[in-house]
């Protein structure tokens, strides 16, 4: 699947619900994305410049678009479902220094894509279906490689493969009508590759017409059928029963002549039907970000996963969603507008983050919350801060912090240990980091117990045990838990053998809803299986306006 005229069409999002009907259908179905950067994953690029890094359950730091595959097709996804251009140069030099061609002079074609070839094949083993998709637009250098693969893979499986190229319709003000003319350049610069599309899949802000899909079968080689139209719509969780309607799935399957078996999206309907609903209620919640600003525009999608994740929550709670993502810096600064947002708020979420900046924002708004009792769920960054915040301002170390901040504090209540094989993986130059699923025993009796315990997701429940995702460095110095412990804080999970703080809360005598993780319990939400701390953070939140 290919994308054409212009970036962040939703390809993910396309090629993720085709995925969910042809899987509907009886068919198993896997992804993988190829990315165009030399970046060897997606963990050190700036989240503001590519969205949100999609953390799986093997450690890979991946596109955001994996996110999209495990939502709509709950399956786990991991480094076979996942390449870049960096990866695979990588590789294919690698095995030149090995003498693995026999002497052959090893130019980029057709080594490079043999060696995409080669990964797309181990991520389609034990699967009926993969849907490849390519990162960028066609006609950009960087993703020729992969244009290439796919010129390739069709002469070498004419009846197995299929080219969806996904481009964009234009609908300029002045005109009001959508214009075919970009997506039949785009399709130009395909044949000009070599490759004629067998379905393009038309983005606009309405339906394609007849005349419209009519033209660009004309001009494009194709027939009416085989242009499919995927306008903007109020949830992208209606996609797929878009695409149903249009029959994308069936056209799909008989070009690969595979049989049109028996699907039921009763469920995925009643899903959209909840989403579109009207609440019974609403809930606001703040989210205190650090990556929002590029340029003169404010994005959301660094914190794709958290927001999807309050979503689905709220679905399910029947609760309107009411979401400020503030300014850490902001708070810091003591802006009067992120401020007023701020008191605001029926919750608050401090999420992941890194480094320095807009950190002093974020200690403050987690005060802001435990002293006025407003119900607060740390993630990562968002824990190891609300430790901080507890030993300053309750049991009065003043100069508390991190050490990934303040290298010289003389009350590290979080710090970076030694490396150890068995807890960590060495990422970049000698920097460690817990990256993928890990064990936490919870303490019985407390929040995160009961919260588990409520929506049956323990995975040993008789030894209490669950399992998260992380990624991150630094971890809670354990010199502190007594003194903390003595003040109400309470160590609700541990890693199993008592070495990492997993989860942390106070004391219901002292907070209604206070409670954070070292982990990232936002990845593994899914929208028709919310995970359980987003559920009662958002249900707790709303009962507490009633209060106020």
């Amino acid at each position: 699947m290919s994308g054409g005229v212009l970036s962040g069409l939703g390809k993910g999002i396309t090629a993720a619900s085709l995925g969910y009907l042809l899987k509907n259908r009886g068919y198993s179905v896997t992804n993988i994305k190829c990315e165009n950067y030399l970046n060897i994953d997606s963990g050190n690029i700036n989240p503001i410049e590519h969205g949100d890094v999609f953390l799986c359950e093997d450690g890979l730091e991946a596109d955001l678009d994996l996110g999209s595959y495990e939502r709509f097709l709950s399956e786990e996804v991991g480094h076979k479902n996942f390449t870049t251009i960096g990866q695979v140069y990588s590789a294919v030099i690698e095995k030149t220094k090995n003498l693995q061609f026999d002497g052959a002079t090893v130019d980029a074609i057709p080594y490079v894509p043999e060696e995409v070839i080669k990964r797309i094949m181990t991520a389609a083993e034990k699967h009926d279906i993969i849907l490849v998709e390519l990162g960028g637009t066609a006609g950009e250098y960087q993703n020729v490689i992969y244009y290439e693969t796919y010129r390739i893979m069709k002469l070498r499986f004419p009846n197995d493969t299929l080219h969806i190229h996904v481009t964009y319709f234009p609908n300029p003000s002045h005109i009001n009508e959508l214009k075919s003319k970009p997506t039949q350049l785009s399709v130009r610069k395909l044949n000009e590759m070599g490759i004629q599309p067998d379905i393009v899949v038309g983005r606009a802000e309405l339906m394609i017409d007849d005349k419209r899909k009519e033209k660009v079968a004309y001009y494009c080689n194709l027939s009416k059928e085989d242009v499919i139209s995927n306008p903007d719509c109020d949830t992208i969780y209606d996609i797929p029963l878009v695409f149903a309607e249009q029959k994308f799935d069936e056209i799909v399957l008989n070009k690969l002549k595979l049989p049109v078996k028996r699907g039921n999206l009763k469920e995925w309907r009643e899903l959209v039907k909840k989403i579109k609903s009207v609440k019974a209620k609403e809930v606001r919640v703040a989210i205190i970000a650090k990556y929002l600003a590029t340029g003169d525009y404010e994005l959301q999608d660094s914190y794709v996963s958290l927001i999807e994740s309050l979503r689905f929550s709220a679905w399910h709670n029947d609760l309107e969603l009411k979401l400020d993502l503030i300014s850490a810096e902001a708070v810091e600064k003591k802006d009067k507008t992120a401020l007023n947002l701020l008191r605001q708020a029926q919750g608050i979420i401090v999420p992941i983050g890194w480094g320095e900046r807009g950190v002093e924002g974020k200690i403050a708004a987690i005060k802001f919350a435990r002293e006025n009792k407003v119900p607060y769920l740390g993630l990562c960054y968002g824990m190891q801060l609300a430790c901080v915040e507890f030993a300053r301002n309750v049991l009065g170390l003043a100069d508390a912090h991190t050490s990934e901040v303040n290298p010289d504090t003389k009350n590290p209540i979080i710090h970076d240990i030694p490396f150890e094989e068995k807890y960590q993986k060495i990422k970049g130059d000698g920097a460690s980091m817990r990256l993928g699923a890990y064990d936490c025993v919870l303490k019985k009796g407390t929040l995160a117990y009961n919260i588990y315990d409520k929506y049956d997701a323990f995975v040993d429940k008789k030894k209490g045990l669950i399992s998260e995702r992380h990624r991150h460095r630094f971890e809670f110095n354990n010199e502190y838990r007594q003194a903390l412990e003595a003040e109400g804080f309470v160590i609700s999970g541990t890693s199993p053998d008592d070495f990492f703080v997993e989860m942390i809360e106070l004391s219901p005598k002292l907070h209604p809803f206070f409670i954070a993780t070292q982990a990232h319990p936002e990845y593994k939400s899914r929208p028709l299986q919310p995970h359980p701390l987003f559920i009662e953070f958002l249900r707790v939140s709303a009962a507490q306006r009633a209060k106020k």
